[in-house]
Formats: structure tokens, sequence, C-alpha cells
């Protein structure tokens, strides 16, 4: 459904099209021109998808529309593609420059509207040439409809914008709760506090800065409640293709771990005969526990895999359960980031692990320590996947008012 009443213009009559302002800059050049310059002497270097970075000169001066020429992402149903520049500034060669020839704000919004599948090219990184994006028909309403349909956007996005606000701020309000649960939980709220009947080894050292336990309760290294190991495989073995030919058997990664929920079933690679010779298939079950990039994150083996140095597999002797070690990693996480060097590439090392200091209670009482951070979590993450969906449907409003907007309905 259109507005028969509007007029429709390739998108080269309608805006004007001033690639020519714009030029490229490798980084180590820019990173030598803004050397030992103030902010404020600057000016922002912008592409595909926004600003990538400041020059000490500019090229445009005014307000423009920035549409992604490679990069952008073309064909996801929510991101944007199109946004507006003002000032002084400076246009790579990613980015396509349009001056629209009545609203500027109209023909932004419409752009992130369009659906590109027909005008792009490419595979993994999709193109809109400059001749493709000509071939565009673009609206062009009377100019006081431009002005009015783009007031009634702003205000449905603004009350739009508020509750998303919103839904965040309780987003982030259930991680402190999260948090606040597992800290009670390894401080003993949970339990009554049964005498311990193991004969193990505990950790005697200073307890200052460790958390408050029950008396009965005891501290212990994590490395005396089961064995820890790192995965065999060098950190980055996806730059070896030998590795994965004929792949059959699961290899994870860092990311794979983080992702799963408890229990990680997906994967994007395997290993071939050759990469389990070089690696180790860890059994169903395995705690993973990251060490590098991802520090802490934690799930369990859903199935045999192999997984790289950059995570540990653990597996408890009988006096732990495992849930229980995984929800006090969880409740960790803070501290072993402290252990990671001031580096790019954050990590910690297996000794971290294996010095960790756990509260440890009897397992009739890890039980229930479970059973209550479950109950609890489980409420939390209900609302939290409510919360999600609520985010997901935000955004296809946003494209549903934008359609709406082009088709007249606003």
């Amino acid at each position: 459904m259109t507005n028969i009443n509007w007029k429709y213009l390739p998108l080269s009559k309608a805006a004007e099209i001033c690639d020519n302002l714009r030029k490229p800059i490798n980084s180590k050049e820019r990173n030598e021109r803004i050397a030992g310059k103030s902010v404020s002497e600057l000016f922002p270097y912008y592409g595909a998808t926004g600003q990538v970075g400041y020059i000490d000169d500019y090229i445009t001066d005014g307000e423009y529309v920035l549409l992604g020429e490679d990069g952008a992402p073309f064909l996801s149903a929510f991101a944007e593609k199109a946004y507006i520049i003002n000032g002084k500034t400076w246009v790579n060669n990613h980015a396509h420059i349009l001056k629209s020839h009545t609203s500027n704000k109209f023909l932004c919004y419409f752009l992130n509207s369009f659906n590109y599948k027909g005008y792009v090219s490419g595979t993994t990184r999709l193109k809109l040439t400059q001749a493709s994006m000509k071939q565009i028909m673009v609206p062009v309403p009377p100019l006081e409809d431009q002005h009015r349909i783009v007031t009634r956007i702003e205000e449905l996005f603004s009350q739009l914008d508020s509750g998303v606000e919103a839904l965040k701020k309780t987003k982030a309000q259930l991680a402190v709760y999260r948090q606040a649960v597992l800290k009670e939980a390894f401080e003993g709220a949970f339990t009554q506090h049964l005498p311990i009947e193991d004969d193990l080894e505990w950790y005697e050292g200073d307890i200052i800065n460790l958390p408050p336990i029950p008396k009965k309760w005891r501290y212990i290294y994590l490395s005396k409640l089961g064995e820890l190991a790192r995965g065999k495989s060098k950190h980055r073995p996806r730059n070896d293709a030998k590795l994965f030919e004929n792949g059959k058997y699961p290899f994870l990664q860092t990311g794979d771990i983080k992702s799963a929920n408890k229990y990680v079933t997906v994967y994007e690679k395997m290993y071939g005969d050759f990469g389990l010779n070089q690696s180790k298939l860890w059994k169903k079950g395995t705690l993973c526990i990251t060490i590098a990039a991802n520090i802490a994150e934690t799930a369990f083996l859903g199935l045999d895999a192999c997984f790289p140095d950059s995570i540990v597999g653990f597996t408890a002797n009988e006096t732990v359960l495992m849930e229980y070690v995984r929800y006090f990693i969880e409740a960790s996480k803070i501290r072993l980031w402290a252990f990671a060097p001031a580096t790019a590439q954050k990590n910690i090392n297996l000794k971290t692990l294996e010095n960790l200091v756990i509260p440890y209670c009897c397992i009739n009482e890890q039980k229930k320590v479970v059973e209550e951070i479950e109950s609890r979590l489980s409420v939390c993450n209900s609302i939290e996947k409510t919360i999600d969906t609520a985010l997901q449907e935000a955004e296809a409003l946003r494209q549903s008012i934008l359609k709406q907007a082009f088709e007249g309905g606003l």
C-alpha cells in the first residue's frame, strides 16, 4: 500500500550524491596524523555504520545522510543502514554521502526501512554500488508532509525508547539480583550449617579478604575437589585447516561456552582424526571453565567434545557437586577477572583456578544450596526471557512504524 498522492523518484533525483567528497585514510596514517593532538583539535572520521575514529582535517561541512556502501547490515531487518552526520567531518569510501533535496531526516528514515534485497551484491560482505543505489525509488511527498511524518516517527520512537530503557534497566537489576543470590548462597544463607565429616585438606591461609562463611563450613582449594586440566589444543587452532579435515569430533570455543544455557551442544567446528590426535576428547558432563577472552564462563558438555587450552575441564570427585562448583565459579567472576593481566587479550592461567578458594560444606548442604539457587534464578530467568522477547518486539515495532510511515499510514 502506498499513498497515491506522493511522487516517487529514483534516489539520484531525490538527493544529491556527494561520493566525490569521501576519501579513505588507513588507520596507520590517521594515527600518525592525530598523534599528540587533543580531541578538540580533531574531526570525526566516519565509515559504513558510524564513526570509526578521528582525523586532523575535514572534507564535509554540514548535514548529510550516510548510507553504507559495503560492510553495512543491509539484510538485517532491525539494524540501521543509514545515519545523519552534522558539522565538519571526514567520510571514508565505505559509505555513500547523500544530501536530500527536501528533508535529510525523511530520507534517512526511509533508507532504514528499505528492503535492500536485490540491490546489494556479494556474500560475506554485501555491497551497495552507486549504480544500484541510484535506482532505489524514494517517496517524495510535499515538504510539509515530510516534516509531519518525521515528527510523528520521532514521537513514536521516543515513546518506544522510553519503554526499551525501562526494560533494560529491569534487566540490569536482574543481573544484580542474580549476583546477590549467589553471594548469599555461598555465605550459608540457604542452609542449616551441618557439620562436615569429609577428611579433606582444608585451606588454612589468610581469610581476611574472603567472604564470610558459617562456622561449620570450611575453605578449600578447588583443586582438592576434583581434576582440573586445560584443553590440549593450541589456543587458536581455527587457523590450521588440517585439524578440521573430515571433521567428526565437536570442537568447542570460548564463545560456545559463553552462549550455552547450562549445557553446551551448539558448535560450529569439528575436528577430524588428525585434530583429535593433537587434542583430547572430553567426556559428556565435564564442566568447562573459560580462562581466556571470556573469563569464568561455564557450561557442562552436552556431548563428548574437544576444546582448546583457553578452556579448562573440571571433573569433580565424590565430595562435591559439579553444579555447586559451577555456581561458585559464576559467583567468582569479578575475583577471577582481577587476576587477568592488563592486556588486550584478557586471560588467567590454570594455576589461578587450582588455587581458587571455595566455601565447602557437606553434600546434603551443597544440594540445598544448588536447589535454592536454581529456584530463585529460575524466576529471574523467566523474567529475563520475557524482557528479551519484549525487546525483540520493540525492534519489530520500530520497523512497523517506519513501514506505516512510508505507506502513508502516519
